[in-house]
């Protein structure tokens, strides 16, 4: 019982974002992961396309 107290005083001193900060972090995530598909798509592309030219597929 000692280490459900401890967990639950713990958690009382967890400083909890409010809604705004939770819409700005959401936000972030989704851009950040957006940005970086376009990224990889692209240089995905790029190497297919030298490697095709080389290659002659």
């Amino acid at each position: 019982m000692k280490f459900i107290k401890g967990v639950i005083d713990e958690m009382k001193l967890v400083t909890w974002p409010n809604g705004k900060e939770t819409r700005r972090d959401t936000s972030t995530v989704i851009v950040t992961s957006i940005l970086f598909a376009i990224y990889f798509a692209l240089c995905d592309w790029a190497i297919i396309s030298l490697l095709d030219r080389f290659i002659g597929a």
